[in-house]
């Protein structure tokens, strides 16, 4: 569920490897040899008498330790917030996963005996340091044993999750809101990618309703859409160029030609390192080609010539021909402010260098001024907010290995930890948690019963 549709993700959207995670192939080991003890002393008919030692006020005289019945919590530890992701498979986890097999090697579901709470995909989590106030957003009751060894997976599913999540937000609050496209697949396994698209989907939706914008959401390959509905985009790639030998020009106008109009026209445009002048050729190129539609009367074949936009990529050890040097050659390499500024002034007076009749004059200069510029190659939030800070003609920013990085706040603020936080004993929850740990609350935690086949 999202706090944006309130629809749970379906249990086969996951494609979770049921039977081998249900014996705790995905398990810590120190999960299953728990569940191993456990259950070997449920048969023995095992009590635990005496004190708690991490609780004195409880006594456990005659516990059944092997079927104690615990209350836990999952949370996350990142500042100031994050955007949390992840939930629905967690659950998932837990609804085909709790249980065991019994002597005859048949599994039996114990889900119905949980009592479960989780919060939405979606909702914002504030976090100031202090430990003791944490804001669960999965809270499970029931007998331990059954669900030990979805300790593991569960973590792992909201801490990458909500990671991305967490990352995609904060790129688009550098960005002041402009669009931000989704680039990782690259820099990570292919089976990642669904995962990984949902939880940018779910920051976009959540920047969106945090600041009252209606911005898309932008990925890369079809799969990165898969969970939520979505495609891949984008038009051309380097190789692309070098299969017409480095041609830019002549590579735009085949795509153009050959692609469905609604994919957006965005040449790249760094092939030569001459970023401006490789701009012009295709921007010629495509507006006398679609004036000439025009003119023939030939609308609908025209709109195959507009160009979205351009796209920078200059490499962090190049620096563009248009861009003198000006002091520290780092500066000036890349995708810069500079850079960006010198190839707006290029679009924007393409048009004067054209020899066409004085009537199509206002037309290519209203297709001129509407090309956008999308830059991408290394950009971080810092990067991205410096740009912002000195206003740079950025339109859409793409950004990659960033989106999977690790927060910078004491190396762990993505991860997520759970705890026991309160035994049964006697009819009634007790708290019990290592020290420094204690049961938390969080309001926007909803009950869940199960999600749809």
């Amino acid at each position: 569920m999202s706090k944006f549709d309130s629809t749970r993700l379906s249990l086969r959207t996951f494609k979770l490897d049921i039977d081998r995670m249900r014996r705790g192939w995905y398990s810590d080991k120190y999960f299953t040899n728990t569940v191993e003890v456990l259950t070997e002393l449920a048969s023995q008919g095992y009590t635990l008498t005496g004190t708690a030692t991490a609780n004195p006020a409880v006594n456990a005289a005659q516990l059944a330790v092997g079927d104690i019945e615990v209350e836990m919590q999952w949370f996350t530890r990142r500042k100031p917030l994050s955007v949390v992701a992840g939930v629905d498979k967690a659950l998932a986890m837990l609804q085909t996963c709790t249980g065991y097999f019994d002597d005859s090697g048949e599994w039996v579901s114990t889900f119905h005996n949980l009592q479960v709470e989780a919060v939405e995909d979606g909702e914002i989590v504030m976090y100031d340091g202090d430990v003791s106030k944490v804001k669960p957003v999965l809270r499970v009751r029931g007998r331990y044993r059954d669900f030990a060894m979805l300790e593991t997976p569960t973590l792992g599913a909201l801490t990458r999750g909500t990671r991305i999540a967490t990352n995609v937000y904060n790129v688009l609050s550098a960005a002041k809101g402009k669009s931000v496209l989704f680039f990782p697949a690259r820099f990570d396994a292919h089976e990642l990618q669904a995962a990984d698209g949902y939880a940018y989907h779910i920051a976009v939706q959540a920047y969106n309703q945090h600041k009252g914008l209606q911005n898309a959401s932008h990925v890369s390959t079809n799969e990165q859409g898969d969970w939520w509905g979505g495609a891949g985009g984008g038009t051309v790639a380097h190789a692309a160029i070098a299969c017409f030998l480095g041609d830019t020009t002549a590579t735009m106008m085949a795509f153009a030609e050959h692609l469905p109009v609604d994919t957006p026209r965005i040449a790249l445009v760094d092939f030569e390192n001459d970023c401006c002048g490789t701009t012009r050729k295709v921007m010629k190129s495509m507006f006398l080609k679609s004036a000439d539609l025009i003119r023939n009367g030939k609308l609908e074949e025209a709109k195959k010539y507009t160009l979205f936009g351009v796209r920078p990529d200059t490499g962090g050890n190049m620096r563009d021909v248009s861009v003198e040097m000006l002091g520290d050659q780092r500066l000036d390499n890349g995708v810069n402010p500079r850079l960006v500024l010198n190839l707006r002034e290029a679009i924007d007076t393409a048009w004067l260098e054209w020899d066409i009749p004085e009537e199509d004059k206002p037309l290519a200069r209203e297709w001129c001024n509407q090309v956008k510029i999308i830059v991408t190659g290394g950009f971080t939030p810092e990067k991205i907010q410096s740009f912002e800070a000195m206003h740079v003609p950025v339109d859409i920013y793409g950004v990659g290995s960033a989106l999977l990085s690790n927060c910078s706040d004491h190396g762990t603020g993505n991860d997520f930890t759970s705890d026991i936080v309160k035994v049964k004993i006697g009819g009634e929850w007790i708290p019990l948690a290592k020290i420094g740990r204690s049961a938390s609350d969080n309001p926007n935690l909803l009950p869940f019963e199960r999600l749809s086949d």
